[in-house]
């Protein structure tokens, strides 16, 4: 954890201290769930929590900034942001059920209060956010149709409203597909200092944008 707080100065020693809970934990249910590959489970905190935390180097939250992680899985980013921003309110949601369980055992057990984990699809959560989160769940088009619906428009955080979207690779068709482009490109191998992430990035779209978004929506 020395070398994470070295990339991250704003997380306090008290953050710190919980995300090291958190590994514990994680590392305590990935030998139940396969929520990470197991030959992929010893580099969590350099492939897994290191990529979500980079976020905070670029993303202040007001106080009650709410927040929607869609596929969240082992609560990746979710779970990691709700420690580093507990002013603001995470709602997690995935549609099998014993990753929800997971997410909501570690809250419980860290005493995160501004956490709700929900086993749903994104297209029925009736509410809106401030910002939707998602790491590598789908491609972006089939991304964007189930939460297109949930962003708030607006800017009183550091970054405007809308989506960040965790993901790598060519995305030139993909963007061609929902007809915008990332206001913002946070290069993850730049930020880490670590050379795999090559060519992995947050995306960060305005939520001013997402509506004109030509997209199809799945059957």
């Amino acid at each position: 954890m020395d070398h994470l707080m070295q990339l991250f100065p704003a997380l306090s020693k008290n953050e710190m201290q919980r995300l090291t809970e958190w590994a514990v934990l994680l590392r305590e249910w990935n030998e139940k769930i396969n929520l990470i590959s197991r030959k992929d489970i010893e580099h969590l905190e350099s492939r897994h929590l290191a990529p979500c935390l980079a976020i905070t180097n670029h993303l202040q939250l007001m106080q009650g900034a709410r927040v929607m992680d869609v596929g969240t899985g082992g609560g990746f980013p979710g779970l990691i942001m709700a420690i580093c921003y507990p002013q603001a309110q995470f709602t997690l949601v995935d549609s099998i059920g014993k990753k929800v369980a997971v997410v909501q055992d570690i809250a419980e057990r860290l005493g995160l209060r501004n956490v709700v984990a929900r086993q749903a699809r994104a297209e029925s959560i009736q509410r809106e956010f401030d910002f939707i989160t998602g790491r590598a769940v789908k491609n972006l088009p089939e991304y964007f149709s189930w939460i297109k619906g949930n962003l708030r428009r607006g800017q009183r955080n550091s970054l405007p409203n809308g989506v960040l979207y965790w993901k790598g690779g060519d995305l030139a068709a993909e963007y061609a597909a929902i007809g915008i482009e990332p206001r913002r490109r946070i290069d993850l191998q730049a930020e880490l200092k670590d050379p795999y992430f090559a060519d992995k990035y947050i995306l960060h779209f305005d939520a001013r944008d997402v509506p004109r978004a030509r997209v199809p929506n799945p059957q």
